[in-house]
């Protein structure tokens, strides 16, 4: 997956050179792909479990919020996040602070798992399409301890028009792409409809080019 990030992000951004942050970056199993393709590598997060993941804590790692970026405005040519967005409580806000921390000509590159995908309720999927409280509850009773995501704590509804929405309203960065991720490339246009979009979009990838 993190090769297929590089790979994807690279499409759109020289990453020879560039100064890239990845957000909600975990361990840091990102870091190696990043860094073969040519980039200076940050990461962040705010859960330092999460980040001691691979056994250490790597060089350029930042511990803080995705709602509140601890980067001046303009700090990085590229700012990435992924499956991370439906995981904060804000999830707009941060979406803004990516953009806001993107350099002039910088590119942001968000994706994030939709609610109503097959994946959305993450492990008590597919039980989320009951509610996500409910699954929550499900998950509880049946494995004897509440499941990693909580929904209402650490997992949010975040759908398809939420992120086109979002998109087509914020006003400091050209929208370059919306695609459906992991989708085939002709599915695209089912961005357009509403209802299908949700359902069949399983990771929604908002791709921006700071003003």
């Amino acid at each position: 997956m993190a090769q297929d990030s590089a790979a994807h992000v690279g499409e759109y951004a020289d990453l020879s050179n560039a100064t890239l942050l990845d957000v909600g970056g975990g361990p840091g199993y990102f870091r190696d792909a990043f860094t073969e393709a040519g980039a200076t590598y940050y990461s962040l997060d705010s859960d330092v479990g999460e980040l001691a993941g691979a056994g250490h804590i790597g060089a350029g790692t930042v511990i803080g919020s995705g709602m509140d970026l601890p980067f001046r405005d303009g700090a990085v040519d590229v700012c990435y996040s992924s499956n991370v967005l439906e995981h904060v409580p804000d999830p707009w806000r941060m979406a803004s602070e990516m953009v806001r921390v993107t350099g002039p000509g910088g590119l942001t590159f968000i994706s994030y798992t939709t609610w109503y995908g097959p994946w959305g309720g993450h492990e008590t999927s597919p039980w989320h399409f009951s509610g996500g409280r409910r699954a929550r509850r499900r998950y509880a009773k049946k494995n004897g301890h509440e499941p990693k995501n909580k929904y209402g704590e650490s997992l949010f509804a975040v759908t398809v028009a939420d992120g086109l929405r979002w998109a087509r309203e914020q006003d400091i960065a050209d929208v370059v792409h919306l695609i459906p991720r992991y989708n085939p490339w002709w599915s695209r246009w089912l961005l357009r409809v509403p209802v299908v979009r949700e359902v069949l979009t399983w990771n929604l990838v908002p791709v921006l080019r700071k003003r």
